[in-house]
């Protein structure tokens, strides 16, 4: 997984990791729910002059995505997320609950085993407060969104 923070000039990916399970509930024919419960470990790297740092950013994601199969094995996917933070570093002020919007598609390699790719959008501010990083105004508050954005490699299990 690679995340990085929207918004905020000089931040680089962040390799992250997700963790959880989900159910696939049959709508309609070729259409599913697919509810999860994941632990993901988000942030970015802020690259600034002599003052380089890494943050963390870890949260429980509750995605609800609507998954249409294309063919027996081909997937494409899309659905809101709330994520919970559960614990931050390097930051101050961050909020507790983070909105997102989840774009992905997956190939079913065999019944019971799926790999995939996701893109998560935020879509909330996860800032309470509005910072500006740049090193001439370093604290200075500025009027921007800062947001997570995560782009997630996946593999699954299906019992």
């Amino acid at each position: 997984m690679f995340a990085t923070i929207g918004g905020a000039d000089r931040a680089n990916a962040l390799v992250g990791f997700q963790v959880g399970g989900f159910a696939e509930i049959n709508i309609w024919k070729k259409l599913f729910i697919q509810p999860e419960l994941l632990y993901s470990a988000q942030g970015a790297k802020i690259d600034y002059p002599g003052n380089n740092f890494t943050v963390n950013l870890d949260y429980i994601n509750v995605p609800v995505v609507a998954k249409y199969y294309i063919t027996d094995a081909f997937t494409v996917e899309a659905g809101p997320q709330i994520g919970f933070l559960v614990s931050s570093k390097n930051i101050e002020d961050e909020k507790t609950v983070d909105l997102g919007f989840n774009l992905g598609a997956g190939y079913n390699v065999t019944k019971n085993f799926s790999v995939g790719i996701r893109y998560t959008i935020g879509l909330s501010n996860i800032y309470d407060a509005y910072y500006d990083y740049e090193e001439d105004n370093f604290g200075d508050y500025l009027d921007s969104r800062r947001t997570n954005n995560v782009l997630a490699l996946t593999a699954a299990y299906k019992f």
